[in-house]
């Protein structure tokens, strides 16, 4: 048997007025669908639990939004369902839900996702476009073996973190003491971000 989480009954109530039957219509329809649902609180909003995470819901000041864990698995390319936040957009009223024969397919859909223990899809990183080196970098580690061998060993993450940190002054002031600054701490054998790195 399933449970209701007294928590989730205070985060309705706390809800504004046209948010209330919203959200305690999805609560229901959940249920009704997934009757061992297990309710809880998660990042400060209502989930909803079946052999893992399986969706939530949350209201905000002009909207309320509901969303499967496993989205992507459960609703694929509906376009209602990719066209904001969540996994029907932004719900200002019982009628922006979908039908509750569509609602129930998709709650028995990411049932069986859980059930049969299918991960969340990873997004693949998308490959950042490379950023130019700013020739007065170029210049003053030219004129610096140190400080150039050390560029040159570092990952390309903490190479991107110099060149971007110089490409970002806007003032050439402001670049030139960021290329010293740049040059000393590469001497040193140090990452931009050094001061933040656990020692």
């Amino acid at each position: 048997m399933g449970t209701r989480d007294p928590r989730v009954d205070a985060y309705i109530r706390k809800s504004p007025d046209f948010a209330r039957p919203i959200l305690a219509r999805l609560r229901d329809d959940v249920h009704a669908c997934c009757p061992k649902v297990v309710e809880t609180v998660k990042w400060n909003m209502p989930a909803f639990e079946y052999e893992g995470l399986l969706c939530g819901l949350a209201a905000f000041k002009g909207h309320c939004t509901f969303g499967f864990w496993k989205h992507a698995l459960v609703v694929g390319d509906d376009p209602k369902a990719n066209e904001a936040m969540g996994s029907f957009g932004r719900i200002t009223s019982v009628a922006d839900l979908p039908g509750r024969s569509v609602f129930r397919r998709y709650v028995r859909k990411a049932m069986r996702l859980n059930e049969q223990g299918v991960k969340t899809p990873r997004e693949k990183a998308r490959p950042r476009k490379p950023i130019p080196m700013h020739p007065a970098l170029r210049r003053a580690l030219a004129g610096d073996r140190k400080a150039a061998a050390t560029f040159k060993a570092f990952s390309p993450s903490h190479q991107r973190e110099y060149v971007e940190w110089i490409a970002e002054a806007k003032q050439e002031e402001t670049r030139a003491r960021r290329v010293a600054q740049a040059v000393e701490w590469l001497a040193e054998g140090k990452p931009r971000n050094w001061k933040y790195t656990k020692r």
